[in-house]
């Protein structure tokens, strides 16, 4: 798999990767996000018919083309005259369902491979692909034999997706005192295709630690967590969880690498647009192509164990992650709810957390806790 490994980095700098799929043939993509002028124009000068938008089923079925019981991902025809923003605002902005093209079909499979590749690499879930007219095979396949293009097999990329372990490495770890908790400690981890990195923040004195462990499983938010985003609850939960560590005795915060939902901090960026436009939360997600919570927590099951820890108190709200860490062998005893406080900015989202996400939080938006 590692030519699909590198694949993911090739997309985020804006190169071309030539996916290919017996019997269904071969293209060359290149993400939609960073999409630079001289590269749509490469591709169009090697292809076989007009350059294609791949885009997913969900973005498929917010775009109007899909009743969302069809294909996995559709492939529309961009017009010729379309640049990088109008292909960026095809693949992203809401109420473009109206794409001018007739040519819709099933996305081929190097098309889907992409869009995997994609979607791993936390950009927008949205491909340019061609098919290489033969008059540039040779041309194309000698650019492969330099590296300067990657060749990936699509069976690679499938089982790239299809791999469920997720292998985390201890990077490092120091004492880093915090305001709130002087005795914590940080340790570093790495997932074993480079991609993400994670941390653990253990606070107090492990030997004193009440058992269950009080444990939190959170997601980074930028704008939350450091700035005081208004939008959501994550830094006052983040803080919360402090506060509830020092009250017990110690406990263990994960911070993971899943910025918005998992759809990393750009994309995130743009579902606030959305969300600006009138779209719920899950609905901006899917919008852009991805799917209501992309996130998975078999990396934070995966650094409990390598920390020892094997019964927590799960600090959350999320059904979620109290179902994903016991389906990982990890022996959650109960679950502490961690609450922010409602605003003007903010409500829309909580409600979408319950309504939509099935999240803890009626008694939040009820006005019953004491405090809020």
């Amino acid at each position: 798999m590692h030519d699909a490994e590198r694949g993911l980095f090739d997309l985020q700098r804006g190169r071309a990767v030539y996916v290919t799929a017996a019997p269904d043939g071969a293209a060359l993509v290149a993400s939609v996000e960073g999409l630079r002028s001289d590269t749509l124009l490469a591709l169009r000068r090697l292809a076989d018919g007009p350059a294609r938008l791949a885009v997913t089923s969900h973005r498929a079925l917010a775009m109007g083309l899909s009743n969302g019981h069809g294909p996995r991902a559709l492939s529309i025809a961009i017009h010729e005259a379309a640049g990088p923003d109008a292909v960026l605002a095809l693949a992203s902005a809401r109420g473009t369902g109206a794409t001018g093209s007739r040519d819709v079909r099933e996305a081929s499979q190097p098309e889907q491979g992409g869009l995997s590749l994609t979607r791993l690499a936390r950009l927008l879930p949205a491909i340019v692909g061609v098919t290489v007219s033969a008059r540039f095979a040779a041309e194309v396949r000698a650019s492969i034999g330099r590296r300067a293009i990657l060749e990936v097999p699509a069976t690679q990329i499938a089982a790239l997706v299809a791999d469920a372990r997720v292998e985390v490495t201890h990077v490092s770890d120091g004492p880093v005192p915090l305001q709130d908790a002087e005795d914590a400690h940080f340790v570093s981890f790495r997932e074993a295709n480079g991609v993400l990195e994670h941390v653990a923040i253990l606070i107090g004195d492990r030997r004193q630690w009440p058992d269950p462990v009080p444990v939190r499983i959170h997601s980074a938010c930028l704008t939350g967590d450091l700035f005081g985003s208004l939008r959501c609850d994550c830094g006052e939960q983040l803080r919360g969880s402090l506060r509830v560590f020092g009250q017990r005795g110690g406990g263990v915060l994960l911070y993971m690498a899943h910025e918005g939902r998992g759809i990393g901090f750009g994309n995130k960026l743009r579902a606030y647009t959305l969300q600006q436009q009138g779209l719920d939360t899950v609905d901006a997600d899917c919008t852009l192509g991805f799917g209501a919570d992309e996130r998975r927590y078999d990396a934070a099951v995966e650094m409990l164990r390598h920390l020892g820890i094997e019964r927590i108190q799960l600090l959350t709200n999320n059904p979620d992650k109290v179902r994903a860490v016991r389906e990982g062998g990890i022996d959650v005893t109960g679950r502490q709810p961690l609450y922010g406080t409602l605003n003007r900015h903010n409500l829309r989202y909580v409600t979408a957390k319950v309504d939509r996400a099935g999240h803890w939080l009626g008694e939040m938006l009820s006005g019953a806790v004491p405090g809020k």
